[in-house]
């Protein structure tokens, strides 16, 4: 098996040791992406403007891997508060309205940089 590094400057470096995302077996697998703007700053501290960097970094690194929000297969939402579990419903929804790729959602204590949400996705490669 070939793994092959998925990196574009259309979406935040990682800040970690990891990739943006992995190639491997014909799907990609992308990290979590969190409310970065390619440049690395923190664009909202509102939980809808942060989802929405985090659904357009995630469509930035799917599009480098040859892929899409429509082929993904499924999602892992992190919050740090579950109160915010309607907001990010709303936003999400306009990004995955008529394809629903399987989720969970899941609270945490804190996420990287103190952002309000994170999210990683497993998506077929056109």
């Amino acid at each position: 098996m070939s793994l092959k590094v998925v990196s574009t400057n259309k979406a935040p470096q990682a800040i970690g040791p990891y990739s943006q995302a992995i190639i491997a077996n014909g799907m990609v697998f992308t990290s979590g992406q969190i409310a970065l703007s390619p440049e690395g700053e923190i664009v909202c501290s509102d939980v809808a403007g942060q989802t929405e960097q985090v659904l357009k970094n995630l469509t930035e690194v799917l599009a480098e891997a040859g892929s899409s929000l429509d082929k993904v297969i499924k999602t892992t939402i992190f919050l740090d508060s579950m109160d915010d579990f309607a907001t990010v419903n709303e936003v999400y929804g306009k990004y995955f309205s008529s394809h629903k790729p399987a989720r969970s959602t899941v609270a945490v204590k804190t996420l990287p940089l103190n952002v309000k949400v994170e999210i990683d996705c497993i998506a077929l490669i056109d």
